[in-house]
């Protein structure tokens, strides 16, 4: 390695499995080229499709690094550059796989500014979530006030914010965890009720939560363990929609079910088509921050961690531990 050259510590996957997959390497950085930015990136986020990934539910190709959105401080800027200047505090989820580094050349077309007055680490916390939960509410299904909103793992990190969001819309909000404790998170982070899944006859109670009525919408990502519940707490005509799978993929069913629960709408969205591209992706980050700003969605860390201590990470949300987004501080 030449004397001087700028390396990075990165987090590498040669193959799927475990925890013990993960490795941390440090190599050389090139330059940015034409269209990029070179970042020090200063917080990094983490999400439960890493593990997917990690594991090979998900597969990439191999070698890999991971994780998919960052922020951090622009460094230097390639040639064709003209949005950004070193110094810039800027913030990404859609630059391609392997976020997870102290340094990374970025598309400046993948990059949004953070804020003043938000700092990095918080921004992270919040922003692939937030993302996620700006398409469900505004885009799969515009969520008006009076709506019946049905929020399956409304303890979760996309879970309170989409808690918190609908509530500021005016929806009536029932929100499903997996325990007590994380019921009271639920309801901490704007449901008007809650109820645990885990329980017999939990979808008896999240219809009785609206005096019978059922949800104009549900959200789900659970997957398996809630899916076909979903289906009988969604109303007449509602829309159904399934945006992950925590407790594995979501049963296959015939098309002719949605018709006898009550010719329900069911998609299978996912944020990055909704961020393609960049005019699009800054104006959903503009009403990310706005709603930051109006206190509509508070951002809720539950651990941070280094790239040192990332496979720590990963065993916490995989045994669910956390209540909130975890951070990682490289």
């Amino acid at each position: 390695m030449p004397i001087g050259a700028l390396t990075r510590r990165v987090i590498q996957l040669n193959g799927f499995g475990d925890t013990d997959v993960l490795e941390l390497q440090e190599e050389p950085i090139a330059p940015p080229a034409y269209g990029e930015v070179q970042l020090r990136q200063t917080a990094i986020g983490f999400n439960y499709i890493d593990i997917y990934q990690r594991a090979g539910k998900y597969p990439l190709p191999l070698p890999t690094g991971l994780g998919h959105e960052a922020a951090g401080v622009v460094e230097d800027v390639g040639p064709g550059v003209m949005d950004f200047k070193v110094g810039d505090r800027v913030i990404y989820m859609h630059a391609g796989i392997g976020a997870y580094t102290d340094r990374r050349n970025v598309d400046a077309s993948r990059l949004a500014r953070i804020p003043d007055g938000l700092d990095e680490p918080t921004a992270v916390a919040v922003f692939f979530k937030a993302m996620t939960a700006e398409y469900l509410l505004r885009k799969t299904y515009p969520v008006k006030a009076g709506d019946i909103v049905l929020i399956h793992a409304a303890a979760g990190g996309v879970g309170q914010i989409l808690s918190r969001w609908a509530k500021a819309l005016g929806a009536f909000v029932i929100g499903t965890a997996g325990s007590g404790h994380k019921c009271s998170i639920a309801r901490d982070a704007g449901c008007d009720h809650a109820v645990n899944y885990s329980q017999e006859g939990w979808v008896e109670r999240v219809i009785a939560a609206s005096d019978g009525r059922k949800a104009h919408v549900v959200y789900d990502s659970v997957g398996q363990h809630t899916f076909l519940g979903s289906l009988d707490c969604a109303a007449k005509f509602g829309t159904v929609v399934v945006f992950g799978a925590a407790s594995g993929p979501s049963p296959s069913i015939d098309p002719e079910l949605l018709n006898k629960k009550g010719c329900l709408f069911l998609t299978r969205p996912s944020v990055f088509p909704h961020n393609a591209d960049a005019v699009t992706f800054r104006a959903n980050a503009e009403a990310v921050f706005d709603a930051l700003r109006k206190g509509w969605i508070k951002p809720s860390l539950s651990a941070r961690f280094t790239l040192d201590t990332i496979a720590d990470a990963h065993a916490m949300a995989e045994k669910r531990e956390n209540a909130g987004a975890i951070v990682i501080l490289p």
